[in-house]
């Protein structure tokens, strides 16, 4: 499947000058944080060549893309919530509040193109909180990080990023394998967890191996 600017081009026709599309990296770790990639677009007709969801491409790809994509968009950035931020406030709220530091290193942003089936970065008025959601309306695309080209972007970047800060990580903490599982429940980092118990960066909030 390619990407385009299908989505984001209906955007701009309906009056957003700015659409970011943003992808989350490290959902499912058990170690690590949580990463969100935002690329903001104003109108353009090309990407870069090559462009794919990170999924798909090879770590070599994704590091020989990263580079181009300075030159695609007006603005990129990716933030990071920490995984005691994750025990903290939970896995939700730290998307949020990964995507709303990446958001503001980004600056305005009329429209945003949000990767999946789940909203997780507008925030409902309630009863105790009326005031409406300061974050731009959000787009649902499923399989987005397949479709549009700013949301493969944001997932390059991200995934690129986190995935450096896990093999910097490994060095400190070789035993848990995560300059190749990058936090994830491998095989290895699973038995290292139940020989040697956690280390201060993983999730220790969720059900980890005992």
């Amino acid at each position: 499947m390619t990407v385009s600017l299908t989505y984001e081009r209906a955007l701009w026709d309906g009056g957003a000058a700015v659409v970011a599309g943003i992808d989350e990296v490290g959902r499912g770790a058990l170690a690590g944080p949580v990463s969100v990639g935002v690329v903001a677009v104003s109108r353009c007709e090309a990407w870069p060549e090559g462009l794919a969801d990170s999924k798909l491409l090879s770590r070599a790809r994704r590091e020989a893309l990263s580079p181009g994509l300075a030159g695609f968009g007006m603005a990129r950035a990716v933030g990071h919530a920490s995984s005691l931020e994750i025990d903290a406030v939970g896995i939700i709220a730290a998307l949020r509040l990964a995507a709303l530091r990446a958001l503001t290193a980004v600056g305005v942003v009329d429209a945003v193109l949000l990767d999946g089936k789940h909203d997780w970065l507008t925030v409902e008025p309630t009863l105790l909180d009326p005031e409406p959601d300061p974050t731009p309306p959000v787009t649902m695309v499923v399989k987005g990080d397949n479709l549009c080209a700013s949301i493969a972007a944001a997932s390059v970047l991200a995934k690129v990023e986190r995935d450096a800060l896990m093999r910097e990580a490994h060095t400190a903490h070789p035993e848990y394998g995560w300059d190749g599982n990058k936090g994830y429940g491998a095989a290895l980092h699973l038995e290292a967890l139940k020989r040697l118990g956690p280390t201060p960066l993983h999730r220790v909030s969720w059900n980890l191996p005992a």
